[in-house]
């Protein structure tokens, strides 16, 4: 019996997803390990920090900036391996029928604050009527907050963010704008690789680990940017044809 092209295809891809699946498991079983010894070290370098601190002599002043240094590296060590464990996490998503404005009406009420202390200016554009989508409400929330804070770090003289939502032909679309100093192609290209950051110290799994919850929406997004232009993140979402337990289409 021979099998058909598209069967050995899907084959395929399942025999990739099943790797993928267990390499993620094993890596994030592995972050957890070092986490674990990694506590017992940021312990004994705070108690050490503690009797280095009362004293007085230059060789304890010596030694209590090299534990300082060590305790940086460690904390830096300590997101970095938290941010790995959000980006490989394994979990299935908790969909329910969500309206995307509420959910950026919420980012913003958390950001305001913030945005008002960073001379940020938010300008919303949200579209009236629009479908409502299928969210993990936590998931999609933590992905917002990510571009968010991204934007911000991209105008440290303050500027302007402009957010707006609207209906695509099979869904519905988000954007967020800023007026930071953009982005040159190469920086373009890899933005969405894991480790890749501009940022000194960054982790490089923040817009990596954003693509990965976008897409496990059934979602896309895309990046435009140009330097001393600003940067633009479009979502594209897509609309159930039937939302669970109900037999009408989802319009919103």
């Amino acid at each position: 019996m021979t099998m058909s092209p598209s069967f050995d295809r899907d084959d395929a891809r399942q025999r990739l997803a099943d790797h993928y699946n267990e390499i993620a498991r094993l890596a994030g079983g592995l972050a957890h390990e070092i986490k674990n010894p990694l506590s017992t070290i940021r312990l004994n370098m705070e108690l050490l920090a503690e009797d280095f601190r009362e004293s007085e002599s230059a060789r304890d002043r010596r030694a209590l900036k090299r534990v300082d240094t060590m305790q940086r590296e460690c904390q830096r060590l300590q997101d970095l391996l938290d941010e790995f464990l959000k980006y490989t996490r394994i979990r299935r998503l908790d969909l329910k029928p969500s309206d995307l404005n509420e959910q950026v009406g919420q980012l913003l009420d958390f950001f305001r604050p913030k945005a008002a202390q960073a001379k940020i200016e938010l300008i919303e554009y949200l579209a009236q009527g629009l479908p409502t989508v299928l969210l993990d409400e936590e998931a999609f929330r933590g992905a917002l907050i990510n571009l968010v804070i991204n934007a911000e770090q991209a105008m440290p003289d303050g500027g302007q963010l402009v957010i707006r939502t609207y209906s695509t032909a099979d869904g519905v679309g988000l954007d967020l704008i800023d007026s930071g100093g953009g982005m040159n192609d190469e920086t373009m290209d890899r933005i969405f690789q894991t480790f890749y950051s501009t940022k000194p110290g960054g982790s490089g799994l923040g817009l990596p680990t954003v693509r990965r919850i976008v897409e496990a929406h059934g979602g896309s997004i895309d990046v435009q940017s140009a330097i001393g232009r600003g940067t633009q993140f479009t979502i594209r979402l897509p609309v159930p044809a039937r939302l669970p337990g109900d037999g009408t289409r989802a319009t919103g």
